[in-house]
């Protein structure tokens, strides 16, 4: 079976760094699995907020998760310094299919990725919603760049 070598760097538009805790460690010693889509909530959370002005208490609209994957290349342990690289890999109307790598600090190559979709949707009626204009400009920042011809 061929796997796909983990994604670099330079795959990815932004980046924030992040930690490990000595809670995300498991007994096998090293950081669970199921903590890395933590990292990618985290990371996008960041995004949203900080540059697509997302208030997650008070906007009318917020993005639900509807679909999460994930691939490891190599283990991580507490007290790691990480990055998280974002990339968004479609926007749709109401949609967005964020790429995410979860780098240790100063390495080139993820020691995990994995995909993350938001649908948009109004938090009252929680039926999906266009994209609001901010949100869809900051998420369109992240689109890769366009290959020069």
């Amino acid at each position: 079976m061929s796997r796909r070598p983990p994604p670099e760097r330079r795959a990815y538009r932004w980046f924030v760094p992040l930690e490990t805790r000595w809670m995300d460690m498991d007994i096998y010693g090293h950081v669970n699995n199921v903590v890395y889509y933590s990292y990618f909530d985290t990371a996008i959370a960041h995004y949203l907020m900080r540059e697509g002005g997302l208030d997650p208490w008070h906007s009318p609209v917020v993005g639900f998760a509807v679909d999460t994957g994930c691939r490891f290349h190599r283990a991580l342990v507490f007290p790691d310094r990480l990055e998280a690289g974002l990339v968004v890999a479609h926007l749709g109307t109401s949609s967005c299919r964020y790429e995410v790598g979860i780098f240790r600090a100063g390495e080139e190559s993820a020691a995990a990725d994995g995909h993350f979709v938001h649908v948009f949707v109004d938090r009252g009626s929680r039926r999906p919603v266009p994209i609001p204009d901010p949100l869809r400009a900051a998420l369109s920042r992240l689109l890769p760049a366009k290959a020069e011809g």
